[in-house]
């Protein structure tokens, strides 16, 4: 072969090569709030989706992720992304989304994703998840195991996102018991309320002491504290029959058989197949729900909490669910009663 034409065979199969693997492995960058990516909830649900593109050599190498401690930082961390040319941009979280929505126009070709936030533009999907479902059928399974037939939920702060929670659990627990109770707390006034496991304990114990016995956290990072509290109280009296129930991911594990189920939201799912449309030029703006209907929001039954039901249970709560994603339940839903 001409040592010429080698050389320009060469020079144009690399360029050909690098063209070719920036377009089907783009770069993905994330950012996470103060939890970070060890939460064992909401972040660690979205991180897992950006790992598995990433282990499946589907995204470029040079993706990053970055856990922001304040506003400052996400504005800095998105601009560094911008300029370094990330395909596309994950938001995680309304404390994430909030700040970085401000770059939506002044940078009309960044793709970005928020999720559980909402945010209009031509270059922006807003994924959210329908918790009035999640939260319905929740509320259902509470009053289901529910002894005293007074439950719980402990949120991190009150927002819109929360209050749909609370409506879709109440209106689940009273779809079972119309006389239920439900007590409903918040750990703080901003966003520190998401992080602060110590005081999210104290409210539960609080909680269990007035004859609560199953507390539904979505509290983020400070869910653990409800954790926590569940395992004292069964501790101090030599017995389970004190539960806590998690939130966006499957969180049995942490304290098995205390945590009654956990309700998922399916973030890591949702993280991959954005990150799909994006490599197949299928990437479109707006809003994508995932609910009951697609499997975007269930329940967790494994082999950490399977004992805490019995095969009776596990029909009615999966009827109810089915008959959510079909709507013959009609789920009351806070967005569409502000």
């Amino acid at each position: 072969m001409n040592s010429r034409f080698f050389f320009l065979f060469i020079l144009f199969s690399s360029l050909f090569f690098k063209t070719t693997y920036a377009e089907t492995t783009p770069k993905i960058c994330m950012i996470l709030d103060k939890a970070g990516k060890d939460d064992h909830g909401f972040n660690e649900s979205a991180y897992k989706g950006f790992k598995s593109a990433l282990s499946e050599q589907t995204i470029s190498n040079e993706s990053r992720v970055f856990e922001a401690k304040d506003d400052a930082q996400i504005e800095q961390a998105t601009r560094s992304f911008i300029l370094g040319k990330c395909a596309l941009i994950f938001a995680v979280g309304v404390n994430v989304a909030e700040p970085l929505k401000k770059f939506v126009d002044k940078y009309p070709e960044q793709k970005f994703a928020m999720i559980d936030y909402v945010v209009p533009g031509k270059n922006v999907r807003s994924i959210i998840f329908r918790e009035d479902q999640g939260g319905f059928l929740i509320g259902a399974i509470a009053a289901i195991k529910s002894k005293t037939q007074k439950i719980g939920l402990i949120a991190g702060m009150d927002i819109p996102l929360i209050e749909r929670f609370k409506l879709g659990y109440e209106a689940g627990a009273r779809y079972i018991n119309p006389k239920i109770k439900v007590t409903t707390a918040f750990v703080g006034v901003s966003v520190d309320g998401w992080n602060n496991p110590a005081k999210a304990s104290e409210i539960a114990l609080s909680q269990f002491n007035q004859g609560v016995d199953i507390i539904f956290q979505a509290a983020g990072g400070s869910g653990i504290g409800v954790f926590d509290a569940a395992e004292k109280m069964n501790y101090a009296h030599k017995t389970v029959s004190y539960f806590a129930i998690g939130a966006d991911s499957n969180q049995n594990w942490i304290k098995p058989k205390m945590i009654l189920t956990s309700m998922l939201k399916g973030l890591g799912d949702s993280v991959l197949a954005s990150i799909q449309d994006l490599k197949q030029n299928k990437f479109t703006a707006g809003t994508v729900v995932y609910g009951v209907e697609n499997g975007g929001v269930d329940w967790a039954l494994d082999k950490y909490n399977k004992s805490n039901f019995t095969d009776k249970e596990v029909a009615k709560i999966n009827a109810i669910k089915v008959d959510i994603g079909n709507g013959k339940i009609q789920v009351p839903d806070y967005y569409k009663l502000k």
